[in-house]
């Protein structure tokens, strides 16, 4: 994807947030419950997790540089990492709210304009949510992946705390409002927790999966021709970029010109299955073979 694409769904998420935050207070201001009140606070978090992707996408393109011989992509897994320190601090906000309520015992009030504005928030967080993810894997971006899961969260909170809060209008059970709150609050909590993993498993140079392993041994012994075996393949992701480097044993003899063409062949071959691929090849002659690597057909 396109850097001023990437770029422009940024800016999109921020706004949308902004829309999606108005609505959530509008419900809260309606009907005074502390469940949707803590539902607008998370949204809050949307709307800085969409600016920390901004800043995140946008650093992590810029081209490498001497400094950063191998380019700027981890800029966008500290970003994703912000992001579940965020909901974290969130969710504490969020159990806060809950407490006031539990100690209050204020109960929330019928509002059917409430209720039809929390609803149009839940669907337009849903559609914009479903998009973010999409594009953030075409254009393999964890930052904006990130975003868009946060989002799914937010969606799916929402709508078990609307039906709740139904239920308490329904009932008159007051203390099942703030009760609520606490468990978005514990959603939420499990949501950063799961971001931060994920994050800094991409901070500590986490190997590619097993999948993209497989297919990359296979294309190595399919397109390496005239070569005899390679082995230490090793891999690490960073952001949209999979490095990739192992060794490759070729005959004794053979040229320096010939060998440049067996990993000129490698290369482009898993180039093209391997987006973002970025391979080191070093080659060593036939008395270096380990015999347990890939065996080229």
């Amino acid at each position: 994807m396109h850097l001023s694409r990437r770029l422009r769904i940024a800016f999109i998420s921020i706004f949308v947030g902004l829309v999606v935050l108005g609505l959530k207070i509008g419900a809260y201001l309606l009907t005074g419950s502390v469940a949707l009140f803590s539902d607008a606070l998370e949204t809050t978090v949307n709307i800085a997790s969409s600016i920390a992707t901004l800043a995140a996408v946008w650093f992590a393109a810029k081209p490498a540089d001497s400094n950063h011989p191998y380019g700027h992509d981890k800029a966008e897994y500290f970003a994703a990492v912000l992001v579940g320190v965020m909901i974290v601090l969130a969710a504490l906000s969020i159990f806060r709210a809950a407490w006031i309520g539990f100690i209050e015992g204020d109960g929330p009030d019928y509002s059917p304009e409430g209720i039809a504005l929390n609803i149009l928030a839940g669907l337009v967080n849903g559609a914009w949510a479903y998009f973010l993810v999409r594009s953030g894997k075409a254009a393999r971006s964890p930052a904006l992946v990130a975003d868009g899961k946060h989002l799914w969260t937010d969606v799916i909170s929402s709508a078990g705390v609307l039906a709740g809060v139904v239920l308490v209008m329904l009932t008159g059970w007051k203390i099942l409002d703030p009760a609520l709150a606490v468990l978005v609050g514990l959603t939420v909590l499990w949501s950063g927790w799961g971001l931060v993993k994920e994050s800094v498993g991409g901070l500590m140079d986490e190997a590619a999966s097993s999948e993209v392993l497989d297919k990359i041994r296979l294309l190595i012994s399919e397109h390496g021709e005239g070569a005899l075996e390679a082995h230490d393949l090793r891999t690490r992701i960073a952001g949209r970029t999979t490095f990739i480097d192992f060794h490759l044993v070729v005959p004794g003899e053979m040229s320096v010109e010939a060998a440049h063409d067996i990993c000129d062949r490698i290369e482009v071959a898993i180039g093209e299955d391997v987006p973002g691929a970025r391979i080191t090849i070093h080659v060593e002659p036939e008395h270096k073979a380990k015999h347990s690597g890939i065996v080229v057909l």
